[in-house]
């Protein structure tokens, strides 16, 4: 089916941002958490990219159409005002696990610490803190985990401190994690996103001009592919690049899952304070197939078909 452009917009707050795409069991729909930036609000430097909620989203008819359910619950484990970034939702034995970005309060500039932090959940509408992760510095967002064979579970995720490189980090138990070593630092990026198809690892990461692609038979060694979505669509909202996304591989098939700032040229991007307006800030979620060529992948985000049947 030919899934709608844009996505799905955020009806409350016209910030949808950083999606992550899970199926519901207990629904038997799939969700999309998502940042929910605050782009309608009166902005201080970079306030309105902070403060967010985690929104929902949910599709029933296979991913064509989606609706705005709300926001994550329980997430607030001390006091005010916060800031919740960049969902990363997995199924392990019956319980969800979300990793969160997270700042305290909600700041002007992007001096301030950031954490990874873990909750859990039976239904995905409520959550329960566990901890605070500690890994490589004061400044990690963006948590990507996938389970490796024999190795127990790898999170991979941005540390600004060090270049704003990816690091990595490792558990048994998706509870106590132990920080690794960088594994991609070619470039400064964030969003690292892992998945396996077509006999190959392959991570997918942000470095504002569009999105990096590499490819590796271990999951530690990665070949760069070169970048995706780094050239403006034709569709409704899609005439811009694609930014921090996340894959879905099903059926065989994989879709890409990224938001864009549409009303945001080329030129746009580079100029001092490009989101002081709303129409700078607003954006929307978009989905595209990716497809393995000789050299990495290919993504037609043109001519887009779905298959998210259950």
């Amino acid at each position: 089916m030919i899934p709608n452009a844009p996505l799905f917009r955020d009806p409350i707050l016209d910030g949808a941002a950083d999606p992550v795409i899970i199926w519901n069991k207990n629904e038997r729909s799939w969700w999309i958490f998502y940042t929910a930036r605050r782009a309608y609000a009166p902005s201080i430097g970079v306030s309105y990219m902070h403060g967010s909620d985690i929104g929902i989203a949910s599709s029933g008819d296979g991913g064509k159409t989606w609706i705005y359910r709300g926001k994550a619950k329980g997430l607030a484990f001390e006091e005010g005002q916060n800031t919740y970034w960049a969902p990363e939702v997995i199924e392990q034995d019956g319980v969800y696990h979300m990793y969160l970005s997270y700042v305290r309060g909600i700041a002007f500039d992007w001096n301030c610490g950031r954490d990874i932090v873990h909750y859990t959940s039976k239904d995905l509408w409520n959550w329960e803190f566990q901890s605070k992760l500690e890994l490589t510095s004061d400044r990690v967002i963006d948590a990507c985990v996938i389970q490796l064979p024999e190795q127990g579970f790898k999170m991979w995720y941005k540390d600004e401190v060090h270049g704003c490189f990816t690091y990595t980090a490792y558990s048994r138990d998706l509870y106590r994690w132990q920080a690794g070593e960088a594994e991609i630092t070619d470039c400064a990026h964030e969003g690292p996103n892992v998945f396996w198809l077509e006999g190959f690892y392959w991570m997918i990461t942000d470095p504002w001009e569009g999105l990096g692609v590499y490819r590796s038979v271990d999951a530690r060694e990665w070949k760069r592919c070169g970048n995706i979505l780094d050239r403006p669509g034709i569709r409704k909202d899609d005439g811009a690049i694609g930014c921090h996304a996340d894959v879905l591989v099903h059926k065989g098939r994989a879709y890409i899952f990224y938001f864009t700032h549409p009303e945001v040229g080329m030129e746009e991007r580079n100029a001092p304070e490009f989101l002081r307006e709303y129409r700078h800030r607003r954006s929307s979620l978009q989905v595209a197939e990716l497809k393995v060529s000789n050299s990495g992948l290919v993504c037609d985000r043109n001519h887009v078909e779905i298959d998210l049947e259950p």
